[in-house]
């Protein structure tokens, strides 16, 4: 009972407040994962994944940051999540969400948010990331790098998305959950004198193996951990994902060297050369011990239920099979009632839930607009009140400068027309006087040129009057005999 209430209260935060659940895409120009250096050692990130297609994403909740990822848009998985141990609890309902900023920068949405809410408001949705669409039939789950079990209420609720998630076998997703919560509650946490500097980084190395042709599989699993307290140190843990059983200890520094070239897990008093020898090997030992458990433990299992199989099969048995068949429909039909009512708190919730949105999205969108209309209104009459001195003061100074500019004309005037020499004034004042002393001589001259033009007339008419009668003298000298002439 106190399970299932638990289940719904859960339930009901997650679907009345989604909004509280961020995880924001640091910016270039911020100092590593901004405030979500705190789950690195020394707040010094990892160094030496620098690709342009990994992208630093502080993973957020209720405005308080939970975990650090590094996401490969191009593998389209988390390389790795930082994190803090804070307290081992039962896994709740899952609520996926995604990152918006990752496939539309430009998007308004800053935080995580459901893939359903969406709605088309991002631009080129799942190009640069998995959406739980990439893993519906494809025989993958989604396997988180910071496990849920590891983290314990607010802490829980942000691992649920799918910037934490690698595409994982069911067999081999519960394989790593387990070994990493014994690892960490058995191993690590009992040997670091300070349990809030325990930093933990659970990555994953992409293979050529993709989801549907996008979503790559990862080749290997690995948790690296830091001790960063008195007596620390450091180890390294890889998973085969061939083998689903498999758990290698390895130092931090031959796990750096399974990874990108030049990188480097830890700084600072993490490093390999300031660590407790002593406290690292009681680590490793109890690692060893947890892996020797596993297979003790499942052999121990083997052997009981074979002895019980053996001693159901002699006793015969019947009376407990018949009160089985008897109970078997109560128990299914009870099962069916709980799935029901479960079922109908979620529907009923959800719609809750939908009502709710619609609501506070219609008043928010009301208060916003009455908002923008009164920031509008103030802001246009501010606009008026500021431009009124500025017009006032423009005219002024445009009057200012038209009075100078008409001084500027009279004085420029005025120098011009004293610039004028006197000889000049004096000729323009002669002017008429002489032009009217002049008008005798230049009659006389058009007198004498008129009497001119007549006489050379009267010259020229003489001239060819001579000419005609010399033409014609030679004419009769030689057509008339002269016998005749001298008759």
């Amino acid at each position: 009972e106190w399970t299932m209430k638990t289940s719904i209260a859960f339930l009901l935060c997650i679907s009345v407040f989604p909004g509280f659940s961020q995880g924001r895409v640091v910016r270039e120009d911020e100092t590593g994962f901004a405030e979500c250096n705190v789950f690195f050692p020394g707040q010094v990130p990892p160094e030496g994944f620098t690709e342009p297609f990994h992208v630093k994403i502080c993973q957020q909740y209720n405005k308080e940051p939970r975990f650090a990822t590094l996401y490969s848009t191009k593998d389209k998985i988390p390389l790795y999540s930082a994190f803090k141990f804070t307290k081992p609890a039962q896994s709740e309902e899952e609520n996926w969400l995604v990152e918006p900023q990752i496939d539309d920068p430009e998007n308004d949405l800053h935080e995580m948010v459901h893939e359903a809410d969406i709605g088309g408001t991002v631009a080129n949705l799942g190009e640069n990331q998995a959406l739980t669409s990439d893993y519906v039939g494809s025989g993958y789950e989604r396997g988180l790098l910071n496990p849920s079990l590891l983290n314990e209420e607010d802490f829980q609720v942000a691992t649920y998305t799918l910037t934490n998630a690698v595409p994982l076998s069911p067999a081999l997703s519960k394989s790593w959950h387990r070994d990493i919560r014994k690892v960490v509650e058995q191993a690590l946490i009992p040997h670091c004198s300070k349990t809030d500097h325990l930093y933990l980084l659970a990555g994953a190395i992409p293979s050529s193996v993709q989801v549907k042709g996008k979503v790559s599989v990862p080749d290997s699993l690995w948790l690296a951990a830091c001790c960063d307290a008195p007596e620390g140190w450091t180890l390294g843990l890889v998973k085969k994902i061939s083998d689903e059983n498999s758990l290698a200890d390895l130092t931090v520094r031959e796990l750096e060297k399974q990874l990108l070239p030049g990188v480097h897990l830890f700084k600072g008093s993490c490093g390999e050369d300031e660590q407790s020898q002593e406290k690292r090997e009681a680590v490793l030992q109890a690692v060893s011990q947890i892996r020797s458990g596993e297979q003790v433990g499942a052999s121990k299992n083997q052997e009981n239920t074979r002895i019980n199989n053996s001693e159901e099969t002699k006793d015969g048995g019947w009376m407990r099979s018949v009160a089985g068949i008897i109970a078997t429909p109560f128990i299914k039909l009870l099962e069916l009632i709980i799935y029901i009512f479960v079922e109908l708190v979620k529907f009923v919730f959800y719609f809750l839930w939908l009502v709710v949105k619609r609501v506070v999205g219609t008043i928010l969108d009301g208060v916003y607009s009455l908002w923008n209309g009164i920031v509008s209104y103030l802001k246009a009459v501010s606009m008026v009140l500021i431009s009124i001195p500025y017009d006032v003061g423009r005219v002024i100074i445009n009057i200012f400068l038209g009075f100078l500019q008409i001084v500027r004309d009279v004085v420029s005037l005025t120098y011009k027309i004293l610039s004028i020499p006197m000889g000049f004034v004096l000729h323009l004042a002669a002017f008429p006087y002489h032009t009217v002393c002049a008008i005798p001589s230049v009659l006389k001259d058009v007198a004498t040129g008129i009497g001119g033009t007549f006489l050379l007339v009267i010259d020229a008419t003489a001239a060819v009057l001579h000419g005609f009668y010399y033409l014609a003298c030679l004419i009769v000298k030689r057509f008339v005999p002269k016998g005749s002439s001298d008759d």
